[in-house]
């Protein structure tokens, strides 16, 4: 046993403790009554009329009159006869909230503020013959409305998450409800019922059920209170009425002598339908805890209630078929629903109450229109029976039973989606409060929840979650695994990183690397291309050149010729000269010689010497002439022989020029083909780095992605770890809150108690006064003629020891009213302490 519930045991010994000693004592004289007429209306009169009195209402509240003032106002009743926690002139005048009463003034003394106190505890009279009636229930204290709340919607706040009862493994699930408007879905356990988030599975608190096993867990139709009815075979049984939202206990309806199998509590929250193994279906009010109504009809046990949306009729099945719709106000039968071949285990209004559906162990379902009961559709739906069937607003059905599944329908009976089987048979089923989900459990406690549309598994839910300290310890165990998994995931991710920023700088370097290759290729094209220009220029001016050889060979040949034609004429003339001049010299001598002779041939042979000489003079001119021209032909030859030797030369050149040029075409041809070469190569380097580069920074994303979620994890882990501890020390708190209230109780008591036998005994004592002085009083009246002064005097005495007498009367009386409300405190902390103690002590 843990030490909590050890305290808890402890706390109960102590309450029991006062209890005997005050059953030994005397029963103590009843507390003053406090009135309206007495004592509350002169406080109101002077505090509160000049606003709430017939003359002005404000916020329609008049408390001029007892009647106006326990109508209430625009909101509601101020006044609830017996409790003062949902008293909304109590919680005002006192200032517990706001606005504080009256506006614009002082809190009321505590004198004032103690008489209303104890006039609304007393159950809030009207006058001294007046007759009370504390209501037994507050349900009326939480929201009311047929359908979807206007304002805000119950959710479960700071509820209690310690389970009641927890076992190595759970029961079969005997319910299961989902809120109609918000994500809330209870799950029924072993004494208890879990409440989770229907998006989230987080668990949002545990209603401990101390009366037994709930067999029927039910949202109120505007989803502000869970009904949960059930108790112990053949033992007990009861409905129970929680706020959701705060998860407080508001009412306790029945009283029956076998679990109750079969509830439900109308829309308006005024009745609680109940049924089970005694065949009888009970109708109660929840404000008094009053049984209104109780119907025979049924032949063997009851199996399901259910309340119309409307909250017009009431309808019921059991285990021989029978199916029953009743007026709900009057109990009066209003149609018996006839078509079922065995159990009917489940009954469901659709939205407009005009259409109940019915699940059967025969394994149909059927849905009965309520205008003359007629079967409007019927149709096989789990082998072996159907246990339960609930429409969901949009008027879709879900259903489960002895086949192991949950399934969908449509409103008219088509299939939907068989969700994954369970490996016993389906108990329970439900649609979520947006009809995206459905919740199913079976025989082995099995709760699953799955995504209505894809037929996918989305979460398991716990009927039997861990104890607290449990939870701490697989939180903190789960933390450190996922801080663990965090920070592998984080060195993974840096390792990632610097795969990243090398194959960066890989890449970086191919790319510098293919832009020189392909600088490199696109400057040897240009030389290649340059290359090409130049060795078509320079083969182009061979052609030219050779021409101009060629040329300048012709002419050196003709000037060659023409000089040797020049020189042989020349040579010719010289020698036609010499031989002239010789002919000439050879006459000229002839012809001295005649002369000198005087020979008659003398001017024949002057005249043959001067023709000879005249000849030879011409013939040397032709000569001399044909040496000019032989000279001109001489250098006209140099001339071509040297252009010639130029044009040979630049012929010889242009030759060579053009074998380099083609020659570097060559070389520039195979430095680009390499330099092309190289670029696919630095490309698919460049490629394959990118690759690389894309595939690490893939990876990388990968791991980023795997360490951020990691890290998520660990702070989810860590915020989990720090939300159960702040259960667990919620928990804790409360039991020592319940320890310190049972202390305190008990002190006040003692207190009181003494406090009352003082006043007894002052009163005992000022009494015995007042005798001593009425006899003294009575003494001197004999005597009045002679002792008129002293018996003025006794008198006096008297009147003071009677108003003495009166005071301490009055303290007395005072002294037992603060008893009285001490004892009551006593009573409501060991009630409170009792039910927790139920709920979470040993099993």
């Amino acid at each position: 046993m843990s030490a909590n519930i050890r305290l808890i045991f402890a706390l109960g010994f102590l309450l029991v403790v006062p209890a005997l000693a005050q059953d030994a004592k005397p029963a103590a004289p009843a507390a003053p009554r406090i009135t309206y007429d007495d004592h509350i209306r002169p406080i109101l009169r002077e505090h509160c009329f000049s606003c709430h009195s017939a003359d002005k209402q404000e916020s329609g509240l008049a408390l001029d009159t007892y009647a106006k003032a326990m109508a209430g106002g625009s909101s509601g009743e101020v006044v609830t006869p017996g409790d003062l926690g949902i008293s909304r002139l109590w919680v005002l005048v006192s200032h517990k909230e706001d606005p504080k009463m009256p506006p614009k003034q002082d809190k009321l003394a505590a004198a004032k503020l103690e008489l209303i106190q104890k006039w609304i505890e007393q159950g809030a009279p009207e006058n001294a013959g007046s007759k009370v009636a504390i209501k037994k229930n507050t349900v009326a204290a939480v929201a009311v409305s047929a359908g979807k709340p206007e304002g805000p919607i119950a959710f479960p706040e700071g509820l209690l998450k310690q389970p009641v009862l927890h076992t190595p493994k759970p029961g079969q699930i005997t319910a299961i409800a989902n809120s109609p408007w918000a994500p809330v879905v209870a799950v029924a356990g072993q004494k208890q019922v879990s409440l989770y988030n229907s998006d989230t599975a987080q668990l949002l608190g545990v209603l401990p059920f101390p009366e037994g096993i709930p067999y029927v867990v039910r949202f109120s139709r505007n989803g502000s209170v869970l009904l949960v009815a059930g108790g112990r075979g053949g033992h007990s049984g009861c409905a129970v009425l929680f706020d959701v939202k705060t998860g407080r206990r508001i009412a306790k309806i029945g009283d029956e002598l076998d679990a109750v199998l079969a509830a439900d509590i109308n829309a308006t929250h005024t009745l609680v339908a109940l049924g089970g193994p005694n065949r009888l279906v009970r109708i109660y009010s929840t404000e008094s805890g009053e049984q209104l109504h109780e119907i025979k009809k049924h032949t063997d046990w009851v199996y399901a209630v259910q309340f119309s949306p409307d909250g017009v009729l009431l309808a019921s099945c059991d285990r021989s078929g029978g199916v029953f719709v009743w007026e709900a106000d009057t109990a009066r039968e209003y149609l018996s629903l006839r078509g079922h071949n065995g159990a009917v285990c489940d009954v469901s209004w659709r939205d407009d109450s005009n259409v109940l559906a019915t699940a059967g162990e025969d394994t149909t379902i059927k849905l009965w229109e309520m205008n003359d009961g007629n079967a409007i559709k019927s149709w096989g739906a789990h082998g072996g029976g159907v246990f339960q069937v609930a429409f969901t607003h949009d008027g879709r059905i879900v259903s489960a039973g002895r086949d192991n599944t949950v399934k969908s329908w449509t409103g008219d009976g088509a299939a939907i989606k068989t969700y994954p089987g369970f490996p016993d048979v389906a108990l329970k089923c439900s649609y979520t409060h947006d009809g995206k989900r459905v919740v199913g459990g079976d025989w082995l406690g099995n709760v699953r929840v799955w995504d209505a549309a894809e037929a996918k598994d989305v979460f398991t839910l716990a009927a039997n979650p861990v104890t607290l300290a449990m939870q701490v310890e697989a939180a903190k165990a789960d933390l450190a695994a996922k801080q663990a998994a965090a920070t592998a995931a984080a060195n993974e991710l840096a390792a990632a990183v610097k795969v990243v920023a090398d194959k960066d700088a890989a890449l970086k370097a191919s790319n510098e690397k293919h832009a020189a290759a392909v600088a490199a290729a696109t400057k040897t094209e240009a030389d290649r291309i340059a290359a090409v220009k130049a060795s078509e220029v320079a083969a182009a001016a061979v052609k030219p050149a050779l021409d101009a050889a060629a040329a300048a060979q012709a002419a050196t040949t003709a000037a060659g010729n023409e000089k040797a034609a020049a020189d042989k004429a020349v040579a010719d003339k010289t020698a036609a000269a010499k031989t002239a001049a010789d002919q000439a010299a050879a006459d000229k001598a002839a012809a001295d010689k005649l002369a000198m002779e005087k020979s008659a041939e003398a001017p024949q042979a002057a005249e043959k010497a001067a023709a000879s000489a005249v000849a030879a003079a011409q013939v040397d001119a032709e000569r001399a002439q044909l040496a000019v021209v032989a000279a001109q032909k001489t250098e006209a030859a140099t001339k071509a022989a040297n252009a010639l030797a130029v044009a040979t030369t630049t012929a010889t050149n242009a030759q060579n020029a053009a074998t380099a040029a083609a020659k570097q075409v060559e070389v520039n041809t195979a430095a680009a083909k390499a330099a092309a070469d190289a670029v696919p190569v630095a490309k698919a380097e460049v490629d394959a780095m990118a690759k690389a580069k894309a595939d690490a920074d893939a990876a990388a994303t990968a791991k980023k992605t795997a360490a951020d979620a990691a890290a998520a994890a660990a702070t989810a882990a860590d915020a989990a770890v720090k939300q159960v501890e702040a259960d667990q020390a919620a928990f804790e708190a409360m039991t020592s809150k319940l320890a310190a209230a049972v202390d305190s109780a008990g002190k006040q008591v003692a207190a009181q108690t003494g406090a009352l036998t003082q006043a007894e005994a002052e009163k005992k004592a000022m009494s015995d006064a007042a005798a001593a002085k009425a006899a003294v009083t009575k003494d001197l009246g004999d005597k009045l003629a002679a002792l008129q002064a002293e018996l003025g005097k006794a008198q006096a005495d008297q009147k003071a020891a009677d108003e003495a007498a009166a005071a301490k009367a009055k303290a007395a009386a005072d002294a037992q009213a603060a008893l009285a409300a001490a004892q009551a405190a006593a009573e409501a902390a060991a009630a409170e302490q009792k039910a927790f103690a139920e709920a979470y002590g040993p099993k």
